[in-house]
């Protein structure tokens, strides 16, 4: 899906705090610059009902849990993680049971949760930006990108 502003990427990141349920893990990936950033400070904003809600960035501290009506949110920034061993210090199992937002998902190695939807920003060379979604069959809008090509 082709996301051409800002705005366009906050839009996803709100429709997606709008599917999620408690035990729902959702996967950012994308180099810098992507847009990562951007999705998490709107999806944490839209799922805490909090248009004012600050979003410091987890890059040193790795884990900042918030409170939302849903459930609580763990927001883990996974750049700085040496090995997935730290995990149990960040509280990961108990972040199972609510919901997650992690950034980095490749350093989760064989502890990534099986049933997460995997976001992937891109940037292309004239600037644009895109998202391609894999996971949670059926219970994306076709406003996502929800398709057979794409595990929807």
């Amino acid at each position: 899906m082709l996301l051409k502003t800002e705005a366009d990427t906050a839009q996803l990141a709100r429709t997606l705090a709008g599917l999620v349920q408690p035990g729902d893990a959702i996967l950012l990936s994308g180099p810098l610059g992507a847009g990562k950033s951007v999705f998490a400070r709107a999806f944490l904003r839209s799922v805490c009902a909090d248009p004012a809600l600050e979003v410091p960035s987890p890059t040193y501290t790795l884990v900042q849990a918030y409170d939302a009506p849903v459930a609580t949110v763990y927001h883990f920034d996974l750049w700085r993680l040496s090995s997935p061993d730290e995990l149990d210090e960040l509280g990961w199992d108990d972040a199972c049971e609510g919901i997650m937002l992690v950034e980095w998902p490749e350093r989760l190695e064989d502890m990534m949760p099986p049933h997460a939807l995997h976001l992937t920003l891109d940037v292309a060379e004239d600037g644009s930006r895109t998202a391609t979604l894999v996971g949670w069959p059926g219970r994306l809008p076709t406003s996502c990108g929800a398709g057979p090509e794409n595990g929807a």
